[in-house]
């Protein structure tokens, strides 16, 4: 049991003291299913990097913008408290509007035969 509450404060505390000002921990780790709670200072990127095989982005606390890759026909979108998105297909980043956090969930891979 992970109280998502408590590690967001814990993680953006870190975030906000971190040169980069980010700070994140992995939560959920079962076969290719991944899920990542990121705490993000305002201002914080992610820098423009490849999707994994399938992935979603919820907003716990503050606003994020998630843009795409030049040319693609994907458009940015903002994300803020309760919102969950599906990351496309394409390389993407993140841009941290205000102090925020978000769950990130992953699929790494697909079992053979699914």
């Amino acid at each position: 049991m992970v109280d998502i509450t408590a590690l967001a404060d814990e993680l953006l505390t870190r975030a906000r003291a971190e040169e980069h000002g980010r700070a994140a921990e992995l939560v959920v780790h079962d076969g290719v299913l991944r899920q990542l709670v990121l705490a993000l200072a305002a201002g914080a990127e992610l820098a423009e990097h490849n999707a994994p095989a399938a992935a979603t982005l919820q907003g716990l606390q503050g606003r994020v913008r998630l843009s795409y890759a030049a040319g693609s026909s994907t458009p940015a979108v903002e994300l803020g408290a309760g919102e969950l998105t599906v990351i496309g297909h394409e390389r993407h980043g993140v841009h941290a509007l205000a102090d925020s956090v978000l769950v990130l969930t992953t699929v790494t891979g697909l079992p053979d035969g699914a």
